[in-house]
């Protein structure tokens, strides 16, 4: 089967790919990520990709969309956590579906699907929405079982792994959460 899949960062595709490609599938990925803050940290990320794509031969397609104002717009909707989180992931995986039917490929999944910080079923739901609205096909896979030992192989291969989910709220909240445990540290 031919895959798009959807790379939000580098460390998280690594196991991912080579489980795709284990599986005999044909894996292009796909870098589409605006809600990445601030643009110096999706540059170090994007440059990862480009790090992993060299080392793996994994052909990747750079849709280089950066519309802060727009990004930003969306995001203060609803900037609670969770709520954001679902309309960041329905903006890249609606983008990742379109992009597969328009390369003709046969499916497309995402990399969303491994991390264990993300809300897995709501990422499963609106992956097939965005299939039924485009007519790709989702493909499906819980790839959380891969966690450990791909932070292990993408720090082997020495890529930038960065400390946050990507929007400038998750930034500020894993911001806290290292002061806070370094508080705690300190009692």
């Amino acid at each position: 089967m031919k895959i798009l899949l959807h790379i939000c960062c580098a460390p998280c595709a690594v196991k991912v790919l080579e489980s795709l490609r284990d599986e005999g599938h044909e894996v292009t990925g796909f870098w589409y990520n605006p809600a990445i803050h601030p643009y110096g940290e999706w540059k170090l990320r994007k440059k990862a990709l480009e790090e992993l794509s060299e080392k793996t031969e994994l052909p990747v397609i750079y849709d280089d969309t950066y519309d802060l104002v727009a990004n930003l717009n969306m995001l203060l909707e609803d900037p609670e956590f969770g709520i954001r989180c679902l309309k960041c992931y329905e903006d890249r995986l609606l983008a990742t579906a379109r992009k597969t039917v328009e390369l003709g490929l046969d499916a497309f999944t995402t990399t969303l699907l491994y991390s264990k910080y993300q809300a897995h079923d709501d990422i499963l739901l609106i992956g097939e929405r965005a299939a039924s609205e485009t007519g790709a096909h989702f493909f499906y896979r819980d790839f959380r079982p891969l966690w450990g030992r791909g932070i292990t192989a993408s720090k082997k291969m020495g890529l930038y792994r960065q400390r946050w989910c990507g929007c400038i709220f998750s930034e500020l909240e894993a911001e806290k959460e290292r002061e806070r445990k370094k508080e705690e540290g300190k009692r």
